[in-house]
Order: C-alpha cells, then structure tokens, then sequence
C-alpha cells in the first residue's frame, strides 16, 4: 500500500507504508500508528495578520471578481500561534477523520475528505459554509443563507466539472447535507455534498495524473480555477506548502482514499504557524471574512 502526499503546487511525495519514517496518518477506516494523548493541547496564544494587510487582498480579490475573473476565491492567511505542546503530541490529542503528522514539519486534522474511489466510483465531498451550532437556529441559518448557498453552489458545479474530466455518469447524490465538527471547546455546523463519478476500469494504472487533474482541490482554491489560482498567488504574498495540498492511501488496484490539508500548523524553525481561510464572493463581508479566518485557528480536542 502507498501513502501519497500533494502540495499546493502539485509536488508529490510517494512512499510505501511499511517504510514510512517520523510520518503517521489515520483514516476513518486505516491508520499507522497507536498513539495515545498525554495532554490535553490548546492555542495559548494567536497573532494573525494585521487587518489591513487582509482588507488589501480582500479588496483586489472584489475587483477581480467585479471584472469576471473570478466568481469564488479561497483566501487564506497564516497565523503566528503559541501552543503548550508539539507538533507530535497536537496529533495523537486532536480528533478529526482525517490526521497527518510529517517529519516535525507540520501536523494536518481536517474534517475534509478530498476524492474516495472505491471500484471503478470515485467520490468527492466538497465542504462549504460553517455556522456555531450554539447559534440558535443554526441548521435553519445556515441552509437558508443567500451567500453561503452560492458559494456552496459553485464549489459542487467545479468539482462536477473536475470528475467530469475523468469520468462519466457524473451525479450529485447529496447536496448541503449538514455534518457535526469539534472545533476546541465549540461544536461547528459544516455544509457538505456527494460528488459521484464512473471510472474507467484500469484507473489504477494512472491514479497519480486522475489526481492531478483534480488539483488544486475546488474547495480550497475557486472558480475559474485556473485565473483564481493565478489571482491566489498574487494577492496572498506567501507560500502555501503543504497546506490546502492533499494526501492518502491507495493500494493501487481497488481503492484510494484522500483527504484536503486544512486545519493545519507548521513549524518554521521554533515558531508555530497556523494557516486558515474562506471563500470570497461578491456578497462577502470583510470584518465577517477577517474574524472567520482567525476563528478557524483551533485544536479539536
């Protein structure tokens, strides 16, 4: 069984599990390693941007999506933190479906699944829009929200696109459906659907470029992805790396399993950084944007 690992930038890094070293992942249904939690882990401290080195970006990404050069954008940030534990100890103590802890360099506990195939089906869930579920109403709110319905609506027409690239039947079999995520001591609402495609029956045969067709992930970048890609880069002013990448497991004849880097902290040198972000749309409200960014620095616990 390989373990795969994509960057922002499409760089990958392939290995077979039984020779992995100072990396450990779990999957719901797979995982490497029997680690156990020995503290309880928290954020003692947070330092993100300046607002207005936000409100620059965030005004460019409203002019280019006024000229129609793009209609949804993925902008994110990194932010300084301090934590009472390492890179190591934030992963066996953070809960997610999804975990990745690489070599010291950074830890991953995303609630996202990227693409699943299992057969010849290959599955994407693209997850878009979040609510405090203590917010009375929250499911209502939520569901019903004119810009959030929009972004979540453009995201799945993407991802549509994408495994129609690579497949045919191409059908949505869930569209907004709600799922519960810890987020630190808060419970969070996140709008999710089900992408479902046909594959060829030799796909295993050409997994890697199936996956690179599909990069960047929808969610985690926009639409049109090339020109937003492009506008992304432009306006961030920083690197990536490994984050909003993906990584996964595959056997490389029956099955892959995949999942979005997000919910993310590195390590540059002694400091601890942690990258987060949201979707712009024409309807987006910068202080509303800005205080999102900074509310999706946590450790799930």
């Amino acid at each position: 069984m390989k373990f795969f690992l994509i960057d922002f930038n499409n760089n990958f890094y392939i290995e077979d599990i039984n020779n992995l070293k100072d990396i450990f992942f779990s999957f719901p249904t797979f995982s490497n390693h029997s680690l156990k939690p020995d503290k309880k882990c928290k954020i003692t401290s947070k330092k993100p941007i300046a607002f207005q080195r936000y409100k620059k970006a965030f005004t460019e990404v409203i002019e280019e999506i006024k000229k129609g050069n793009t209609y949804l954008l993925n902008l994110t940030f990194p932010t300084q933190i301090e934590t009472n534990c390492s890179l190591l100890e934030i992963f066996a103590t953070s809960k997610a479906p999804f975990k990745l802890y690489f070599k010291d360099k950074f830890v991953c506990f995303s609630p996202e699944r990227f693409v699943k195939i299992q057969n010849n089906k290959i599955y994407t869930y693209p997850m878009k829009g979040t609510i405090d579920a203590s917010i009375p109403n929250a499911k209502e709110k939520i569901l019903s929200c004119t810009k959030e319905m929009a972004e979540h609506t453009m995201v799945v027409d993407l991802l549509r696109n994408d495994l129609g690239i690579i497949g045919k039947e191409v059908k949505v079999n869930k569209f907004r459906y709600i799922d519960k995520i810890k987020a630190g001591e808060k419970e969070l609402l996140q709008v999710s659907s089900e992408i479902e495609a046909t594959l060829p029956n030799n796909w295993y045969k050409d997994w890697m470029n199936i996956l690179k067709q599909m990069l960047p992930a929808g969610s985690i970048s926009g639409t049109p992805k090339k020109k937003t890609i492009e506008i992304i880069k432009k306006v961030e002013n920083y690197k990536r790396g490994f984050y909003t990448g993906i990584f996964g497991i595959t056997d490389e004849k029956t099955f892959l399993e995949s999942a979005v880097i997000i919910r993310y902290i590195e390590k540059e040198n002694s400091k601890f950084i942690y990258k987060s972000g949201g979707g712009i749309t024409i309807d987006s409200d910068i202080q509303k944007e800005y205080e999102e960014m900074i509310k999706k620095v946590y450790i799930p616990i």
